[in-house]
Formats: structure tokens, sequence, C-alpha cells
């Protein structure tokens, strides 16, 4: 492990607190128009009833619900990320960007032409015309990738793009340490925002998200989200918590396994090959709350609720800030993480996110503690489990993961389409027959229903 890594700490240290200064976030401007809270859609949702205790108490606390406002919270979000996958496909290059806001989880979608605004309220959501597609913005934080990865930018911790705004953000100590970067990049001045900060992200090296692991006897990190790989069972968690070839050992100090991926700087995940003596479930700790299951991987809207699961802090909430931000830590920059205001403390890393029942991702870094408040970056875990070929366990979902995606046959017909959020309980048509969907995902060209059972049930 580098020596700016979180050095392992007791079990003991549970209750400990670290002081960082946050990243701040100031004086972010922009073409979009204030948060809109509408009321939330009365459809169910499948699931949203059957929540984790322990996250609906966590989030009753850190976002001041009642029990029944947490279920109908997540159930607009659930019914809002499928709205926007739909429309995000339909309104092609012009589309700019989709975030929920408010208790009430109201849906808004951003568009680069006004023709757009009426087909955008038809769906239910409240349309803003902005000056830049989502494109142009990923395109220019791309840049600003590539150059990180051959060289940190220095007293630059983060960058991201922020839908609200129809910004790049860009983070910096110094103006002139931001200026620099974007010239090395170039992107066009116009396109960004910059942001005072003095925050020093680092990672949450001795963490569990879950059930604790150690590497070689020594450091802790935490199990992320159970996966398997064919008939090889193992986790996924944080990439600077080791690499291929470390042994580890689990929560009871038995032998557990060993690092067969791991990416770090860059991104920020790995997985780990468990031995036949260790069964993957899907679950993720509750803390004595009850265990949350896990039922899919359905990626949240910038502005849903998100909440963690470490050793070290227990259960903490808060809500998705930014997706696909990027940040730099002393060991290099590490890019498609989704930004937090979820608090989190040194042995909560590789923990999990979840939001809902949906897997998100696992603990990467951040600043900040949870007694003050801070930010916590996640690495997203779908890109892991693309990256190592592996499947989310999930509750109810038949072993045999789905095939890579391939070239879709001839369109049968039918409701289902590719690009297109389900969720659990959903239920579409193909050719001749009807599915129910199994696990919440974003439908892929190839995934058709006949053809991934782990996904869709015949009907």
């Amino acid at each position: 492990m580098e020596t700016s890594m979180l050095r392992r700490r007791a079990l003991a240290a549970c209750t400990a607190t670290v002081a960082v200064g946050a990243l701040g976030l100031a004086g972010l401007t922009g073409t979009a128009s204030a948060d809109p809270s509408p009321a939330a859609p009365k459809s169910p949702v499948a699931g949203a009833d059957r929540l984790s205790p322990g996250l609906v108490e966590a989030m009753r606390r850190d976002l001041g619900l009642t029990a029944d406002g947490v279920r109908a919270r997540i159930g607009a979000e659930t019914r809002a990320a499928a709205v926007a996958a739909g429309l995000r496909h339909s309104l092609g290059a012009g589309f700019g960007g989709a975030r929920v806001s408010g208790d009430a989880a109201g849906l808004t979608v951003a568009t680069t032409d006004a023709a757009d605004t009426a087909r955008i309220t038809e769906a239910g959501a409240r349309a803003v015309v902005v000056a830049h597609s989502l494109a142009e913005l990923t395109s220019a934080k791309d840049a600003l990738d590539r150059v990180a990865r051959h060289r940190p930018p220095k007293d630059v911790p983060a960058w991201y793009v922020d839908v609200r705004t129809n910004r790049v953000v860009v983070q910096a100590g110094r103006g002139a340490a931001a200026e620099t970067f974007l010239a090395a990049a170039g992107v066009p001045r116009a396109l960004v925002t910059l942001s005072q900060s003095s925050g020093r992200p680092r990672t949450f090296t001795d963490l569990r998200g879950g059930d604790a692991y150690y590497m070689n006897g020594s450091g802790r990190c935490s199990i992320g989200f159970p996966v398997k790989r064919g008939t090889q069972g193992g986790f996924v968690s944080a990439g600077h918590c080791g690499t291929p070839g470390v042994s580890t050992s689990g929560y009871n100090q038995q032998a557990q396994g060993s690092f067969q991926g791991s990416t770090f700087p860059g991104r920020d995940y790995s997985w780990v090959a468990a031995n036949t003596g260790w069964t993957p479930r899907p679950l993720v700790n509750g803390y004595g709350n009850g265990d949350v299951t896990v039922t899919g991987s359905t990626e949240a809207l910038e502005g849903s609720s998100v909440c963690r699961s470490g050793s070290t802090t227990g259960w903490h909430c808060g809500t998705v800030q930014q997706r696909n931000s990027s940040v730099t830590y002393q060991e290099g920059t590490v890019s498609g993480v989704t930004r937090t205001n979820v608090c989190a403390e040194p042995g909560d890393s590789g923990g999990s996110f979840v939001s809902g029942s949906q897997a998100q991702g696992v603990t990467s870094g951040g600043t900040g503690n949870c007694t003050q408040g801070g930010t916590t970056y996640f690495q997203p875990v779908n890109p892991a489990l693309q990256a190592y070929g592996l499947t989310l366990v999930t509750s109810g979902t038949p072993t045999d993961p789905p095939t890579d995606p391939t070239d879709p046959p001839t369109d049968p017909g039918g409701s289902w389409a590719a690009g297109t959020a389900y969720a659990a309980g959903d239920v579409v048509t193909y050719g001749s027959g009807s599915y129910r969907c199994l696990q919440g995902h974003l439908a892929q060209p190839g995934w058709t229903p006949p053809n991934v059972p782990a996904l869709w049930q015949a009907l």
C-alpha cells in the first residue's frame, strides 16, 4: 500500500473521527432555473414497499423523511430513472441531462432544442432549455481526463459535469492551476465554472462497506457487492485496496481468496475471487437494523437519495451530487466516480453505496467526516462488472449470468427496447411472448428477454 493511503485501524476505531477539510462548492452559475418540487407519481414501484428497515431508518435520520416518505421517494426516483432513460434515447444529441429534486423526486430533463419541451412535458417531466448538450459537456470533461491520466493536475482536486448548471465544474485551490489545466486540455472557458476548494481528497483504505476483509493479513478494506464469474464466487471492492495476487482473509480472519483484477488510479475498482467456503449473498450489512437485499444495479439520477454502509460509521445517507466526476488523490486521478454528500471516515473504503435496493457503487475516497459532514466519491459498480465480466448477485435471480451484448437479430416487435431502464416487476412484450423483469437494469442491444433469463422471466 502507498504510504499516503489510510493505514489499518483496529476494529475498535469504529467510532473514531478524522477531521479533514471538506470540498467547497460555491459560486455555481448556469442557465437552468430553480429546481421544481412537483408531486410524486402515484403508481406503485416494485420493491419500494420492501426496503431494508436499516436503510429506511438511515434515510429518516439523514434526509428528514418519514418512513412513508422514504418509500414514496424511492418509488418516485425509480420511475424518474425509467422516464429519463427513455427521453435520453428519444431526444438524441439534444439531450442535456436529467435530475431529480426535492422529497417528491420531481424530474427535470434538459434539452438544447426548445422544440423538445412538449415531448418532455408529455412524459411527465419538467423541461429546461440549456445551451450545451450533455454530450458536449462530457466531451470537455473527457479531454480533462485524458490530460490527468498522463499528468495529474496539482491543486485541482476534482472536476465533473453538473447537469443542474449545465457546466463543467472544476474545483481548484488556485485559479491559475485550473486555467493551466483547461489550457492543456483545450477546453473552452465558456463551458467551465471554477470553484474554489482547499480540500485534499484521499482514499478510505481501511474500510468495510458491508463485511470487513484483510489484505495479506494486515490492511483492512470492505466488501462492496458479492458477484459471480461463471460459477466462481467473489466480490467487488475498491481498486486501491489491493493488486492482483494479494491474498485476503474475511472478517473472522479465515482464509478467503485473492485479488484477480484491480485498477487504481484511473478507475478505482477491483474484484476478489473467494474460496469455496464463502458463499456470495445478495446482501449489504445493515448494522443491526436488517440487511439490505440487493435486487439490481440501475443507476440513480443526480439528486437521488443514496446510502452507504461502512464498518467505521455504519449507515449514512445523502444524495447523488454529480455522476461521472473526476478526483485527484495523492496517488493520481480517478475518473468516472460519483460525487455525493454522504459522509465517510477511515474504515469505510470499498463499502457499498445503494439507492433503495439498487447497487450503486463502492466507496472510493473523499473529504470530511461524519461529525462535521463531508464529500465522498464512489466508483459505480456497473463499470466494474463490465471490466471483469462479472454478474451481480441479486435476490430471486437465476445464477446463470447474462451474456455480453451482441448484435440484435431482426426486431420481432413488442414493447421491449434497448436503452430503456427497467425495474424489477416490469412486464414487457417481445415477439409473441411476455416477460417479467427480475432485476433492475438498463437494457443493452442483444439483451433481449429470451436471451437473458437472469434478467427476464417468461410469462
